[in-house]
């Protein structure tokens, strides 16, 4: 593992007993699926690559299946850099009954989307997220809010087998890491997650490879529509909320697909002086999809959760129906109490 002690990263008893839990599953197992939430992210896809790849190596009697929870989905483009993004099978495309189905940076169960019936239909259930949750449905499994990604407790369990990371594992992981913490500017991004990434990238992981592939590679219609939203920006809440937004018309002409466009609620998220970013866009089967993001203290998850949604403190999302309009009108004056119950702490 380089310089570090990677088995020094394990902080406690009580991770290590749970990671045993997990590898008992694992080895009572002959089939096993690795499936992250909908919509995946780079540390839905990372964690997934990095987790199947470490099981076909320890245990290469496995039958191993990375999913997608669509029906039909596939890898953000983004993403396909990573080694074994091509192994991918969309839910709907998987065939018979898996033993163990593994849930990675995700812990409820509706999240699955498609998939959820073929997690329902696995004889256990294990999950590896650091989201936080309501009630648990798995035999065994660790989630930890506290951390920065779920890519830190895949890296923690290659730790716990004590196992030498690839060079393309680590890269999964790192990618894993540095998306989710926002590039390290996020409020999660702690001390372990500096240390996690620095022992990746011991290990092989290259962040100049990352950054061309994921935040130096956009696609000249992805620019287009970037300005429209810089374009449509506004502020409430005495200018603490910044907000815009994109339609079906919108990604029509611009052809660009739902899957790339993760960056641009930071761009709403740069505007000066404010505290919140709100950014919407309408999908199909008239619905919309929310992504909220908090600057400060201020805990953003309860108002996803009021509308369907969740996450973290300082990022979370939802899916509502309606038009952009009418979501607008129903999560605004959830935030402008936010912001009434922050002023009357202070």
């Amino acid at each position: 593992m380089g310089r570090r002690d990677s088995l020094a990263l394990l902080d406690s008893a009580i991770n290590r007993s749970e990671f045993d839990e997990v590898v008992a599953l694992i080895e009572q197992a002959s089939s096993i699926a690795i499936c992250a939430h909908t919509s995946p992210d780079g540390d839905a896809i990372g964690s997934g690559l990095a987790l199947s790849s470490l099981i076909n190596r320890i245990w290469p009697s496995k039958t191993v299946t990375n999913l997608l929870a669509d029906a039909d989905g596939e890898v953000p483009r983004i993403y396909q850099f990573l080694e074994g993004a091509e192994s991918y099978v969309p839910a709907n495309k998987y065939m018979g009954t898996p033993d163990l189905f593994i849930c990675v940076d995700l812990s409820t169960a509706s999240r699955l989307a498609d998939a959820e019936q073929l997690m329902q239909k696995a004889k256990m259930v294990a999950v590896l997220d650091h989201h936080p949750y309501n009630e648990s449905y798995w035999n065994a499994g660790l989630v930890r809010p506290d951390a920065a990604a779920t890519g830190v407790l895949i890296t923690e369990f290659g730790c716990h087998l004590g196992i030498t990371f690839t060079p393309a594992e680590a890269q999964c992981l790192l990618c894993a890491l540095v998306t989710d913490t926002g590039r390290f500017q996020y409020q999660n991004a702690d001390g372990e997650a500096f240390e996690i990434a620095s022992l990746l990238v011991d290990a092989g992981a290259s962040p100049s490879q990352i950054a061309l592939n994921v935040y130096q590679s956009d696609r000249l219609a992805y620019i287009h529509l970037a300005a429209k939203v810089m374009g449509r920006i506004r502020t409430f809440g005495e200018g603490r909320v910044a907000y815009s937004y994109v339609t079906t018309a919108d990604l029509a002409a611009t052809n660009v697909p739902l899957s790339e466009m993760d960056g641009l609620v930071d761009i709403v998220r740069c505007v000066e002086g404010t505290e919140i970013a709100l950014f919407l866009k309408e999908v199909d089967g008239g619905k919309v999809r929310g992504n909220l993001r908090s600057k400060s203290d201020l805990d953003i998850s309860g108002v996803a959760r009021a509308l369907g949604g969740g996450g973290h403190a300082a990022a979370a999302g939802f899916t509502a129906e309606g038009t952009i309009d009418d979501v607008f009108t129903r999560v605004v004056p959830l935030l402008i109490d936010l912001l009434a119950l922050d002023k009357e702490h202070e």
